[in-house]
């Protein structure tokens, strides 16, 4: 267990304990609460519903209503009307890919943890002065978990949840690095399946993550 997860306040401990928030860019509010359906049925049971999802708050509001055990979230808040709505929704945490000032503000008023975006050590440093609960770095993918550990060295205590460029087989690196949790994207469960409708592929999916979680974390 990491410095940064030893230390998480109490309001952040159900997603760390979820530990892989599956990010979903739904094409419809329907197909998010089908896709968190078949996550669960694989053992993810972390799930943020972006805002690049139609109906994203309804989508919100149902899975938390559908699967009690599930964590839930909202993603891609870059608006106030957004944040509002999703808080509304019964939204568990809050995530915005970068840290605007002004609506990181309006984001930890809601009093629901809140996440928001930063890559750099300067970005973190900001984001943390805001009074944000965990820093997303994102993306991930750019850096990779030796960056991860490496902002690890001036900052132990912060928690950081890498999103992007996380795949079950690289994901036990993630936490090796000192991620407390890991969003997965379009390698857990991509448009394309949802749009699809392959419920199977993302149960599939999901049971790897999950799996591999499950090996990181013994």
């Amino acid at each position: 267990m990491t410095e940064a997860f030893a230390t998480l306040p109490r309001s952040l401990r159900a997603v760390g304990n979820a530990g892989v928030i599956a990010v979903l860019r739904a094409p419809t509010s329907e197909a998010a609460v089908a896709a968190a359906e078949a996550l669960i049925a694989g053992g993810v049971t972390g799930i943020e519903v972006t805002y690049s999802t139609p109906g994203a708050a309804a989508a919100i509001a149902r899975i938390r209503h559908e699967f009690p055990d599930a964590v839930v979230g909202a993603g891609t808040l870059t608006r106030r009307p957004e944040v509002t709505e999703a808080a509304t929704a019964g939204a568990q945490f809050l995530v915005s890919p970068g840290t605007a000032p002004e609506l990181v503000r309006f984001m930890t008023d809601t009093g629901v943890p809140t996440l928001s975006g930063a890559l750099t050590p300067t970005e973190l440093m900001a984001a943390r002065e805001l009074g944000v609960a965990a820093i997303k770095i994102f993306p991930g993918s750019l850096v990779g978990p030796s960056y991860l550990k490496a902002l690890h060295g001036p900052f132990p205590d912060v928690p950081l949840m890498p999103t992007g460029g996380v795949s079950a087989d690289n994901l036990g690196e993630w936490f090796a690095a000192g991620a407390f949790a890991v969003g997965a994207g379009s390698e857990l469960c991509s448009t394309a399946d949802m749009a699809d409708q392959r419920w199977d592929v993302i149960t599939d999916k999901a049971r790897r993550f999950s799996q591999a979680l499950a090996a990181a974390r013994s």
